[in-house]
């Protein structure tokens, strides 16, 4: 279980919650928690969030019906973002888009291919395949 005294959050109290697929492991979106968004979301497995435009509390899906079921949370190495594994219920993006992710030009383009020095494969196939 995490300790939320042990998260960095922002000054405004604030730390960076990602979502991810928990079946396809695609990043679905990024929102902002603050300890009782987290708090909410660890009593209930209903992703909550903190919008820092409404200045408000918000279930994911509570009025769109596209839930995140809240299946793991973690934390990064410096304790100061958020990673939820969620089942995913309809597109994540308020757009619709699955993600919020996939809607728009990446910045940086995929490289056909690395070459010998680098690879285009997710994480999870590159390190199957050294330790394979």
């Amino acid at each position: 279980m995490i300790d939320l005294t042990e998260l960095t959050y922002d000054e405004r109290g604030l730390i960076p919650a990602i979502a991810q697929d928990r079946v396809s492991g695609k990043v679905l979106m990024l929102a902002w928690m603050d300890t009782e968004a987290l708090r909410r979301t660890l009593a209930t497995r209903r992703a909550t969030y903190w919008s820092r435009s409404r200045q408000e509390y918000w279930v994911k899906g509570e009025s769109s019906g596209h839930t995140q079921h809240v299946s793991q949370v973690r934390r990064d190495c410096d304790s100061d973002a958020i990673l939820l594994t969620v089942d995913q219920v309809g597109p994540a993006c308020h757009t619709g888009a699955p993600t919020c992710f996939d809607v728009y030009r990446p910045l940086l383009a995929q490289e056909a291919d690395a070459g010998p020095t680098g690879s285009t494969k997710p994480i999870e196939e590159s390190h199957a395949a050294v330790s394979a």
